[in-house]
């Protein structure tokens, strides 16, 4: 069985990502049962350095349907476990001007532990958004029409 892999579209058409991370995260056993199910929402989500450390914050993992009265609050900010020195990097780059972190994929490796990887990422502009636009229905006709 194909273990699932979600995808935050969303911020590739917001953003240029410039580095990619992965990291783990720090769950509670509910959540884990709940992303197996296969529902998540990256909506709003983002990464932020607290007290030392990187937190993901907004990512909404849903209370797991068959769980008790301790099931886990679905908004909750989780703790992202990182190297020391990786984070001293991801907190020097989001202190320059329009960088910030962003969850790109939420995933389980080979070993069968979740995985989230985070991008640092530069906001697009109007027209930015615009030439992905473009780029991306040209890529969609070349295809179609090497198919035919």
């Amino acid at each position: 069985m194909a273990l699932p892999e979600f995808h935050n579209r969303q911020a590739l058409h917001q953003y240029f990502i410039d580095d990619r991370y992965v990291a783990g995260m720090v769950l509670e056993g509910t959540e884990v049962k709940s992303v197996r199910e296969g529902r998540i929402s990256f909506n709003n989500s983002y990464c932020q350095e607290q007290d030392g450390a990187i937190w993901v914050k907004s990512l909404h993992i849903p209370p797991y349907s068959h769980g008790t009265a301790n099931n886990h609050d679905p908004l909750r900010d989780r703790k992202l476990l990182l190297q020391k020195r990786e984070i001293e990097r991801l907190r020097s780059r989001i202190k320059e001007k329009g960088c910030t972190l962003v969850p790109l994929r939420l995933f389980f490796n080979e070993r069968n532990l979740l995985k989230l990887e985070i991008g640092i990422a530069r906001g697009k502009k109007l027209h930015d958004k615009r030439e992905s636009i473009k780029q991306r229905e040209a890529d969609r006709a070349l295809r179609r029409a090497g198919h035919r």
